[in-house]
């Protein structure tokens, strides 16, 4: 398949989950609608099952309400991708950073690259991230809160509390969907509401979504939005990422390729993030 047959093929499973989220909708008039095969539409559908976009029911019949998933169902999805995708964000990490790494199977990615790391403070909410980071030589700051499943994060007033006593330079938040002009899509709306805060309380903060995320949500029904300047990595292609350039975003596209050195050049650190 080429390029531009998977970018096709994408954004014609991004429709499906639309049209899908907008109501009952058969199997036969996706295919009409896409001008495919019922084959296809049901390869398409199946796909979109695995990645928890969508619910197969008996018979063929599809139901529009995600289900959320927890990250050990999704950390073995589109793994060179995320991969690619955490090296590059543990790039942007410099000597003395305070790092707010968000809950998420991406974003453990990216404490696998900071682990050898002991220059670095790591603040974070994520269970990925703490199992990680339980032997590792970066210095871990737990937030407190109510734990959360089937996400394994830690949220709630507690959360939110924590987060506004710090300016970590850096954050890295994960998704479940992502639309270039609402934000993150999320099942719960404190949720929404932590990633909100994450984003607005850091110096730096940057979505990490592989390019299934892209280009809209995961079916849920809230919304978490982004400041204005808020970076994407991402291993989409040029036309996935257009519409997220197009509307402000800062985008990174992450090259699947050989690991980059997990210790950037030493640089002189910013004032303390731990200012009331």
């Amino acid at each position: 398949m080429t390029t531009g047959e998977r970018s096709a093929t994408r954004r014609r499973r991004e429709r499906m989950v639309e049209l899908l989220g907008a109501g009952d909708i058969s199997v036969h008039d996706l295919a009409a609608e896409f001008d495919v095969s019922l084959s296809t539409v049901r390869r398409d559908l199946a796909t979109l099952a695995a990645l928890g976009r969508i619910t197969r029911t008996y018979g063929g019949a599809v139901d529009h309400r995600a289900v959320e998933r927890s990250w050990h169902d999704k950390e073995h999805e589109q793994p060179g991708e995320k991969d690619a995708i955490a090296r590059t964000a543990a790039a942007l990490v410099r000597s003395g950073d305070v790092v707010l790494l968000d809950a998420g199977s991406t974003v453990a990615r990216v404490a696998h690259e900071l682990r050898d790391r002991s220059d670095l403070t790591v603040v974070t909410n994520g269970l990925s991230t703490l199992v990680e980071l339980a032997d590792a030589e970066v210095e871990v700051v737990v937030l407190g809160g109510r734990l959360r499943r089937p996400n394994e994060s830690l949220l709630g007033t507690r959360t939110e509390q924590a987060l506004r006593r710090l300016t970590p330079d850096i954050a890295f938040l994960g998704v479940d969907g992502l639309d270039p002009r609402r934000g993150i899509n999320c099942p719960d709306p404190e949720q929404a509401a932590l990633k909100e805060t994450m984003a607005g309380c850091a110096r730096a903060a940057w979505v990490l979504a592989d390019h299934s995320k892209l280009g809209g949500g995961g079916g849920f029904p809230y919304w978490a939005a982004m400041p204005a300047g808020t970076g994407l990595i991402s291993g989409g292609d040029e036309p996935e990422v257009a519409a997220f350039t197009a509307a402000g975003w800062s985008v990174r596209i992450a090259a699947d390729g050989p690991r980059r050195p997990s210790r950037p050049p030493e640089c002189t650190p910013l004032d303390s993030p731990f200012a009331e």
